[in-house]
């Protein structure tokens, strides 16, 4: 049980030994693994800006392109003279002063004379057709101009009535094209005018929208540097851990294995010293069973003896050699291990545990050294920090952002008074949406007189038949081209005082506003010397070079920022606002000249290592063999033998010899029990004992070679490069605070010049002037009055061929007869009566 107890003792040393090297290993781990503030990104730049979301002010066909390109094509030849923008402007400059010289007149007539002999030809249209009208009235009621109910019969008559008739057709063909285009652009007109304020609300809601995003942006862009600048100073105030760290973990490559090394021998000391003290316990032991064996061993030789010498004991002489072999040789040769003792014991006195744990602590007191010895240093770099932020902010000013305001304020109180005349817009636009439709109704009626009297009259009429018996049908169609007739007169000047107003109106807002404006020559108008005055933006931002109005637009065209469009980077010297370098320089030159002094760590003394060298060659030095040897022969003694040659002597005994005898031999049994029971474990222990005491005395060599070899290393390590690992994981820290600043400059610098305010919206704003005014409302005024007009021109060739072509089927009151050429009745001229 002894025997039992002293290995699982072994065993339990043993495991917790490797217990506390694995702990201890991890622990250093753990220390070097500590817990820091997450560090900056050294070249982390924030997100670009974020562009606004924009309302889609793209707008429903009104289908008048169809018409675009004759409309277009007339206007030119009407007015084949390009723009005259000298001339606008000295119009728009009498205009100013009130009053027009006779010369500006001239040259407006001049530049105007297409438009005004359209506008004689109409203005003859409305006087002719209404006197004609007259005219062709009163002659028909007196019974001339057609007005006899008597048609010649000839041998053309049949030829001339299909020439007219496919005549009539034609041109009713061609007026009920244009009644069609006027239905189509009449509702295009309507649907423009329609869309045009919800348009315009989205472009005003785009354009505050990038007026409140532009400060808001720009606002951005300075509030970044709020965040930059916190996290530098954040990392500036943690640089005990940041920069300690780095250092920590580039002296841990060599470090960790020379503590680790350290730790294994000094466990593996206090494992040597406890199996020393094991070893002399058992000994002691065993000796003092050994002694006790050799006293019962000559107690009971000296009794047989006796016994043996007693006269009594007849033929016992051949005993006495056997009494000789009896004698038993108990001593155990123990090596000398004094001097392994003290070796052992010097070693521990060392305390390599003290030893590694001042290590640690020096090791782990890295980052607050640093802290300590940076502190004047970091203060310094903050103020530095303060004066960047303070120059940033500076941009925010620089900027003329008020003017955005005002602007924002200008366009909610248009779009309120849009809001309010929207109501009056729509009546009015209903107005003139309805009586489209009755212009287009009453074009549409003489289209279907003109049908109705081209259908009819054909089905109704019977070639060969006596004039004066034509049928009802004939008679009917006959009478609908009058009516297409009479309508015509009665309407059609009426028409063309509304087709002359819409001409003026849309034919030259289309020549002076749509047309240069879809050549961008109106823009340039704006830029010429005084057009506009107070509209001198290069003097309103106090820019140097002249910023023309057109370049403007073609910038935001093209969704350029307000910083290349506004020509800012003549007001504001963005490369010096976030010049960095002049107190970045500053900062680097202060990290230069503070040095970190980090306490010098000494593993092991030359000493320590001397003990240590001597540790391992007495390890070396301890022989055991004398030692097994002796126990060998120990175990080896049997006192049975010697007992069975008793009991067997006995045997021819008798009386008290023979007794004696027998309790001799017994007594050698006992002792044998003995030496079996107690003696061999003892000598089992002793020998385990020994085993293990040379198992680790064979790697206190290897340990302690290590441990010379990597202290060695880690110790030459530090000594020559603390300082260099010092600087340049300095170097570092302070080149990734200094990039954090630099990278920031650099995005807020492509940030102002390439991203802020991109003004697409406003070229979309200016362009949807453009499309609604033009493209929408103006192209389907121009279409409307067009296809009226044409209709009215068309009305003239349809009124002479209905007047003609009804006489072929109305039914007449005298008849005439044509045979062979011959007239076969005379018509009493004087006295026909008019229908």
């Amino acid at each position: 049980m002894r025997l039992c107890e002293s290995v699982r003792s072994w065993r339990w040393l043993g495991c917790a030994g490797a217990f506390r090297v694995g702990v201890g290993v991890m622990l250093l781990g753990l220390s070097l693994a500590e817990s820091v503030p997450p560090q900056a990104s050294c070249a982390a730049a924030p997100q670009n800006l974020t562009q606004p979301h924009y309302q889609d002010v793209t707008h429903s066909d009104t289908n008048v392109g169809f018409m675009a390109t004759l409309v277009h094509s007339f206007l030119n030849t009407v007015q084949p003279q390009p723009f005259s923008g000298d001339l606008i402007l000295q119009v728009v400059d009498e205009a100013v002063k009130m009053q027009l010289n006779q010369e500006v007149i001239h040259k407006i007539l001049m530049y105007k004379v297409g438009f005004l002999v359209c506008a004689a030809i109409g203005v003859v249209y409305i006087i002719l057709m209404p006197t004609v009208g007259s005219f062709f009235a009163c002659c028909r009621c007196c019974g001339k101009c057609g007005g006899k109910m008597y048609q010649k019969q000839t041998s053309s008559i049949h030829c001339s009535r299909r020439t007219l008739y496919w005549s009539a057709f034609v041109t009713t063909v061609i007026i009920l094209a244009g009644n069609i285009c006027m239905f189509k652009s009449n509702e295009a007109l309507k649907m423009s005018v329609d869309q045009s304020p919800e348009q315009i609300n989205k472009s005003i809601d785009n354009i505050c929208t990038f007026l409140t995003a532009v400060p808001q942006q720009v606002n951005y862009v300075v509030n970044e540097s709020n965040t930059v600048i916190q996290a530098v100073a954040s990392n500036l105030d943690a640089i005990g851990h940041q920069l300690g760290t780095k250092i920590q973990q580039q002296f841990n490559g060599t470090l960790a294995p020379a503590l680790h090394s350290l730790r294994l021998l000094d466990q593996e000391t206090l494992n040597t010293s406890v199996q020393l003290y094991k070893l002399n316990e058992s000994l002691v032991q065993l000796q003092h069973s050994l002694d006790s064996l050799q006293a019962n061993v000559t107690a009971v030789k000296n009794r047989i003896n006796q016994t043996l010498s007693n006269p009594d004991c007849t033929g016992c002489g051949n005993l006495q050699t056997e009494l000789q072999s009896l004698t038993l040789n108990t001593s155990i040769s123990i090596p000398n291990l004094n001097e392994f003792q003290s070796a052992v014991d010097k070693v521990i006195k060392i305390n390599l545990t003290s030893k590694i744990k001042e290590v640690e602590n020096s090791f782990n007191n890295i980052p607050q050294t640093v802290t300590n010895e940076t502190r004047d240093l970091v203060q310094s770099s903050k103020q530095q920090l303060g004066d960047i932020k303070t120059q940033i902010s500076k941009v925010t000013s620089d900027i003329p952002l008020s003017a955005l305001g005002n602007v924002s304020n200008t366009l909610n109180q248009v779009k309120k008074e849009i809001g309010r005349v929207t109501p009056q817009a729509e009546k009015a636009e209903y107005i003139g949406w309805s009586v489209g439709i009755a212009i287009c109704c009453v074009v549409l009626l003489v289209v279907v007189c003109n049908v109705l009297g081209l259908l009819l009259g054909p089905v109704g009429l019977t070639p060969r038949a006596d004039p004066r018996n034509r049928s009802c049908m004939a008679d009917c169609g006959g009478t609908f081209l009058m009516m297409g007739a009479g309508f015509s007169f009665l309407f059609s000047w009426l028409f063309m005082i509304v087709v002359l107003l819409l001409f003026l109106v849309g034919g030259n807002v289309y020549t002076v506003i749509c047309q240069p404006w879809n050549n961008r020559q109106l823009l340039k108008i704006f830029d010429s010397p005084n057009s506009l005055p107070g509209l001198d933006i290069s003097q309103t931002l106090g820019l140097k070079t002249n910023l023309s109005i057109f370049a403007i637009y073609s910038d935001c065209k093209q969704n350029q920022p307000l910083w290349t469009t506004l020509h800012l980077y003549e007001l504001i010297n963005l490369e010096d606002l976030l010049n960095v370098s002049k107190y970045t320089e500053q900062i680097q030159q202060q990290f230069e000249k503070t040095n970190l002094n980090l306490s010098s760590i000494t593993l092991l003394s030359p000493e320590v290592e001397n003990q240590l060298r001597t540790f391992s060659t007495k390890a070396t030095q301890i022989n055991t063999t004398a030692t097994a040897q002796s126990m060998n022969n120990i175990s080896n003694i049997n006192l049975n033998t010697t007992a069975n040659k008793l009991d067997r002597a006995a045997d021819t005994k008798s009386g008290n010899i023979q007794q004696e005898l027998r309790n001799e031999a017994r007594d050698l049994r006992q002792i044998q029990t003995n030496i079996e029971t107690i003696i061999n474990p003892q000598i089992k222990n002793l020998n385990s004992t020994i085993h293990s005491l040379q198992l680790i005395t064979e790697k206190i060599t290897g340990t302690v070679g290590e441990v010379l070899n990597n202290t060695g290393k880690a110790q030459d390590f530090l000594n020559t490069n603390t300082t260099q690992i010092v600087k340049t994981e300095s170097r570092k820290f302070l080149n990734c605070q200094l990039n954090l600043l630099t990278a920031y400059a650099d995005w807020a610098n492509i940030m102002i010049t390439q991203e802020l305010g991109r003004c697409g919206p406003v070229a979309g704003a200016v362009d949807l002037v453009d499309l609604v005014l033009c493209s929408q409302v103006v192209e389907s005024l121009n279409a409307f009055w067009f296809s009226l007009g044409w209709c009215l021109i068309f009305f003239i060739p349809s009124i002479i061929f209905s007047i003609k072509l009804a006489k072929y089927y109305r039914r007449m009151k005298h008849s005439d007869a044509y045979d062979n050429q011959i007239s076969m009745a005379n018509i009493p001229w004087d006295q026909m009566k008019i229908s």
